[in-house]
C-alpha cells in the first residue's frame, strides 16, 4: 500500500491572483478542497514541505491527510499546477475522501524475477508498453506499485492484464480488452521496431513538408 502523508494545512481568506502571489512570496502554495458533496474549501500549505512530499514520487497515488482546524480531511492529490520555469508547485487540487470512496489511480509497474526469464537470459529485451496501471482502488487500500513476475518468460511472450494479480481492493478500469503491458522481444527485433517507427515518422514529416 502506498504511505499516508499529513500536511497541516490553513484556510484561505482571499482568494485571486494577488492573493495567491503574496502568499507564494511567503513560501505557502494555494490549494484547494473539493468532492465529497461538500462546498469546496480553499486552503494554503507549506511550500517546502508540500516539495518534499512531491518528491517522494508516489504522492499522487497516496492518501494525504490536510490537518485543517483541528481537523483531519481525508483526500487524493488530483492535479499539482507547476511553474513552468522553475518547477516550483503553485497550486494543488485534493479530492476529499469519503469513508467507502473508490478512486481511479495510475500504479506504477515493477518486473521481478528477470532472472527467471528464459529469453532475458539469452538476451532478450523486456518491451514495457505501460509503465503504469490505471486502476479502481478503494481507498484505503491504494497499492504503491504492482509487482510482475517474469519467470518462465521467453522471447515472444506478451504480459497481459488478464495475467496480473492485482492486490484486494484494486481493479482494472479498462475493462474493455486484454491490453498488453509488457512484451519480450530479441534486440533485434526490437531495433526493427524502432527503425520502423522512425521510417513512419519521416514519412509523415515529408508529406507534411510537401503539403
Amino acid at each position: 500500500m502506498s504511505d499516508a502523508l499529513t500536511l497541516p494545512a490553513e484556510t484561505r481568506d482571499r482568494a485571486g491572483k494577488g492573493a495567491s502571489r503574496s502568499l507564494r512570496r511567503e513560501g505557502r502554495v494555494p490549494a484547494v478542497i473539493y468532492g465529497g458533496k461538500e462546498e469546496p474549501t480553499t486552503i494554503h500549505v507549506e511550500e517546502k514541505l508540500l516539495t518534499r512530499q512531491l518528491g517522494t514520487g508516489h504522492f499522487m497515488n497516496s492518501i494525504v491527510t490536510i490537518e485543517l482546524g483541528g481537523k483531519a480531511i481525508r483526500t487524493l492529490p488530483k492535479d499539482v499546477a507547476l511553474h513552468p520555469v522553475t518547477d516550483r508547485p503553485i497550486h494543488v487540487d485534493f479530492l476529499r475522501l469519503s469513508k467507502d470512496a473508490k478512486v481511479e489511480v495510475l500504479v506504477p509497474v515493477v518486473f521481478t524475477n528477470e532472472d527467471a526469464s528464459p529469453g532475458l537470459k539469452k538476451g532478450g529485451v523486456l518491451n514495457i508498453v505501460r509503465h503504469e496501471l490505471d486502476l479502481i482502488c478503494e481507498a484505503d487500500k491504494i497499492p504503491g506499485e504492482i509487482e510482475i513476475d517474469v519467470t518462465g518468460k521467453d522471447v515472444g511472450d506478451s504480459i497481459h492484464i488478464s495475467e496480473v494479480k492485482l492486490p484486494a481492493g484494486s481493479e482494472s478500469a479498462i475493462t474493455d480488452r486484454d491490453f498488453t503491458i509488457a512484451t519480450l522481444v530479441a534486440p533485434s527485433a526490437l531495433k526493427k521496431a524502432e527503425g520502423a517507427a522512425a521510417a513512419e515518422g519521416e514519412e509523415a514529416a515529408a508529406e507534411g513538408d510537401s503539403e
